[in-house]
């Protein structure tokens, strides 16, 4: 069973004053998301990935399209029981405690006594908020407030988590943490769909990504089919190298950077055999460092699409009249 299906989902907006046309901010979204899986939806700002995650948790409803989660729909109070969701700026009531707030949330779900108390504790815990729980949220800052949205999203100990921007706001201690308890989730068969346009937490975290522009999918799959993982070059670091040596390689050597006094930066063809020129270099007095591939990122691959989707002719996210 999917954990998650959508198919030509669409979400057209009405905009103007005086005479209002729909605004497609989701334009006929099609998407399979296999449970256990962690499927990172990147897009820049506008794109419609806040819009996607409002439809599939029914906080707003599609012009047209259909939605199913864990084989239902969404509205479904078995889907619900189910679902956990954060959404990209969590607001609290100020003057609740961390705990009292869980307390509450916790109570939604039908948790009572014992098993409500050390839930409550167990996720504050995981969060980072253990020796906060008691301070009132209004002195939270954004980055604990991001975790105790985590902490509420998790609370019903869900099979399906929805995650708007979860790295928002965080330090790269906070980022750490987040991607540990993601990657969790996912070993307790949990499955994971997370919103970002940090393209270095989906790269680290996902086995499928999809990217969204102008509230059009571009493309989906899996990083090895995505990607261009094939070596694109090498980059080399020596120490203690007398630049002059580099002369005899001729074309081999692409370009050569200074780092500080006797230190440089090799970048080699892809087709090089970089073991050969290592040994070649230490033989005239060259201390090896580093040796690097090359490789296309996701980051370089979202914004060859992007940047080809923005310069291609619009359109038109404005639907025209009839």
């Amino acid at each position: 069973m999917l954990a998650l299906e959508t198919e030509n989902l669409t979400k057209d907006y009405a905009v103007g004053f005086w005479r209002s046309r729909p605004y497609r901010a989701l334009d006929r979204l099609s998407l399979r998301v296999e449970t256990t899986e962690v499927y990172g939806f990147l897009g820049p700002n506008g794109a419609g990935k806040t819009t996607t995650l409002k439809l599939l948790t029914e906080l707003i409803y599609p012009t047209s399209g259909r939605i199913s989660i864990l084989g239902r729909p969404p509205g479904d109070p078995e889907v619900r029981r189910r679902v956990g969701y954060l959404p990209e700026a969590p607001y609290f009531y100020d003057y609740l405690s961390a705990e009292e707030l869980l307390t509450y949330f916790a109570g939604l779900f039908g948790l009572r006594g014992q098993i409500r108390r050390t839930r409550v504790a167990t996720l504050l815990d995981k969060v980072g908020i253990a020796g906060e729980r008691r301070l009132p949220l209004r002195k939270f800052s954004k980055g604990m407030l991001q975790r105790v949205g985590l902490a509420q999203a998790l609370l019903n100990e869900p099979e399906v988590v929805f995650l708007d921007e979860p790295m928002s706001g965080l330090d790269p201690l906070g980022r750490r943490d987040v991607r540990s308890l993601i990657l969790d989730l996912r070993d307790r068969g949990c499955t994971v769909f997370f919103s970002s346009h940090i393209l270095s937490d989906a790269e680290a975290l996902c086995s499928r990504v999809g990217i969204i522009v102008s509230g059009q999918l571009v493309t989906s799959g899996r990083l090895s089919e995505i990607l261009a993982f094939e070596v694109a070059g090498w980059e080399l670091v020596m120490a203690d190298l007398d630049p002059s040596t580099l002369t005899a390689f001729g074309d081999s050597v692409r370009r050569v950077t200074r780092i500080s006094d006797g230190r440089y930066m090799i970048e080699l063809a892809p087709d090089n055999e970089p073991e050969r020129i290592v040994g070649r270099l230490r033989a005239q007095g060259g201390c090896f460092v580093s040796l690097n591939p090359v490789r296309t990122t996701l980051e370089d691959y979202f914004v060859q699409q992007v940047t080809a989707r923005q310069a291609a002719p619009p359109a038109g996210r404005v639907m025209p009249e009839g």
